[in-house]
């Protein structure tokens, strides 16, 4: 590293057979969760207690409409790197443009705007990894765009197994995004003939996931990188995918399962704890490591599947995000908080890693979207357009960086 930056259904006759016992554990366990979700706050938990001295808490502000005419956009919306169903502006999203106008205003100082060509020079020779699920490749894509606006001589490969990547070849410095869901390996799991512990539980099907074990989809990424900015969440809560009845997630430990069977919540605990301490171990001590906090939904009447929508045009108030947000009112959207819950827990104890808390900022922008443009069955209200909210991110990821003074 140069010396100036030291994780359906299946439907036919062998359907699953739970015992009384499984069934009792699950609701226990649901109703222990419940009221430890509950009786925690309704903020969501402060994960910016490593903050330079000297430097701002660029996670808490408010959004500010920019005076004059619509901002010009920081890079084209014909980036080949903007995906498809996030592109809001070629898809005909009505407030498209005006998502352009607002800025994020930290209190008491001011968010760096990404410059480009600073950015560039700032890390030649640099290789940065981003680490996570597609809200991730949302922050990698506006990343890679502002930065081809900059530079156009751009190698476009997959180093270390990444998804995606690309070297800016006159300033030797590579981005790429590693996909992983859950950050530890899973795969589909059926009971075995001879039986087993968990078969007697009357598991006979779902997922395997060791918590211990990293997803090889970014097993090189330790070594290639020298900044790797990290991110779980929003898979741990996917009933749609790990059926707590029909698909459950079973959790294993040391290539034998939990027991007894542990609910999603504490698994990702039980994840978090393993993968924090495994790439703090692997990374020599000139990495530089990130967690990215949850990026929020904003569902409302229903969930993606039941009819859901986001079509506001305009950023929450205060007061509606709390009522969107609260752990209280247990509201469709409560994922981020919780998730957040869970982060704080594993990484108030790390040494390594710095918090990009990106949560509250992105909780205020309901409007920002792909919506009903985001070319699935059901309204977007997970992902972001582009361009948008997470060039956002990204400033704060710079502005964080360079308050390290690394």
């Amino acid at each position: 590293m140069p010396s100036h930056i030291t994780a359906k259904r299946h439907q036919n006759s062998y359907r699953h057979h739970f015992s009384p016992f499984l069934l009792s554990f699950l609701a226990l366990s649901s109703l222990l969760l419940l009221f430890l979700f509950f009786s925690s706050s309704s903020q969501s938990p402060n994960l910016t207690a490593r903050i330079p001295n000297n430097s701002c808490d660029y996670s808490k502000g408010k959004w500010i409409r920019q005076k004059g005419s619509v901002k010009q956009t920081r890079y084209d919306h014909n980036c080949k790197e903007i995906f498809k169903g996030w592109n809001c502006i070629a898809s005909g999203k009505s407030n498209s443009q005006d998502l352009m106008n607002w800025k994020w205003k930290p209190n008491g100082c001011d968010l760096p705007q990404l410059d480009p060509v600073k950015f560039l020079e700032r890390f030649k020779d640099t290789n940065i990894g981003l680490v996570g699920d597609s809200l991730n490749r949302n922050m990698f894509a506006s990343l890679v765009c502002m930065l081809r606006r900059a530079c156009t001589e751009v190698k476009k490969w997959r180093p270390a197994g990444a998804d995606r990547g690309f070297t800016f070849l006159p300033y030797n410095l590579t981005l790429a995004y590693h996909r992983t869901n859950l950050l530890v390996h899973y795969g589909r799991w059926s009971a075995n003939l001879n039986g087993g512990s968990l078969k007697s539980l009357g598991y006979k099907h779902g997922y395997r996931v060791d918590v211990d074990t990293p997803d090889p989809t970014w097993a090189e990424a330790l070594n290639f990188h020298h900044i790797l900015i990290f991110n779980t969440g929003h898979w741990w809560w996917a009933p749609s995918k790990f059926d707590p009845i029909e698909s459950p997630m079973i959790f294993f430990e040391k290539g034998n399962p939990v027991l007894p069977p542990l609910a999603p919540p504490l698994g990702l605990d039980l994840a978090l704890k393993h993968m924090i301490a495994y790439v703090e171990k692997k990374s020599g001590p000139n990495k530089i490591l990130f967690f990215r906090t949850q990026s929020p939904r904003h569902f409302e009447g229903g969930d993606w599947n039941t009819g859901g929508t986001c079509r506001r045009e305009q950023p929450l108030s205060t007061s509606e995000v709390e009522e969107l947000f609260s752990v209280e009112r247990n509201g469709t959207n409560v994922e981020s908080r919780l998730i957040n819950q869970h982060l704080s827990k594993a990484l108030k104890k790390s040494k390594r890693f710095h918090i990009l808390d990106v949560t509250e900022m992105s909780e205020f922008r309901a409007d920002a979207h792909p919506s009903i443009y985001g070319g699935k069955k059901h309204e977007d209200c997970m992902h972001w357009c582009l361009p948008g909210l997470t060039d956002f991110w990204n400033d704060l990821f710079f502005a964080s960086f360079e308050d390290l003074g690394r």
